[in-house]
């Protein structure tokens, strides 16, 4: 990948909202080129969506949990994120080496509704859990196309 689409890259990672005549100014490009590039870039699935950073706590989710997660059955199928997909709460699902299979990270409301969901993913995935709560986040979501 060349420089300049890196560069764009970057600065829609920093500002997904920045706009194509800003880019633009960022780049040397003209806006017409800037818009190419961009639309290049979603066609060639390097953009891959746009999103906002929420305050998890000011809308009544503050506790965010990572939740390993090992079947309790290793024969069965290995179908744990179809099967955790439908609860909401489930923010991402990543496959992991080690003991577990998969680091789920949750959000919820408080410990008791964390306890709720630990007993759903149980019972719809049927896995052991290990559970981590986050008590701060510094920072999440950072852009790393720097190197």
């Amino acid at each position: 990948m060349e420089a300049t689409d890196r560069k764009i890259l970057q600065l829609l990672a920093e500002d997904g909202r920045m706009s194509y005549t800003d880019l633009g100014k960022a780049t040397g490009l003209s806006t017409s080129a800037v818009h190419q590039r961009v639309k290049r870039l979603e066609q060639r699935g390097l953009i891959t969506g746009y999103g906002a950073t929420v305050n998890y706590a000011a809308i009544g989710v503050p506790l965010t949990a990572f939740v390993a997660v090992q079947p309790m059955d290793p024969s069965q199928p290995d179908d744990c994120p179809e099967r955790v997909a439908d609860l909401n709460e489930v923010e991402a699902c990543w496959s992991i080496a080690g003991v577990e299979s998969y680091m789920l990270k949750v959000r919820v409301a408080t410990p008791e509704a964390l306890e709720e969901l630990l007993g759903r993913i149980r019972s719809v995935a049927n896995v052991s859990t290990r559970t981590t709560i986050a008590m701060y986040t510094y920072y999440e979501n950072r852009p790393t196309l720097t190197h």
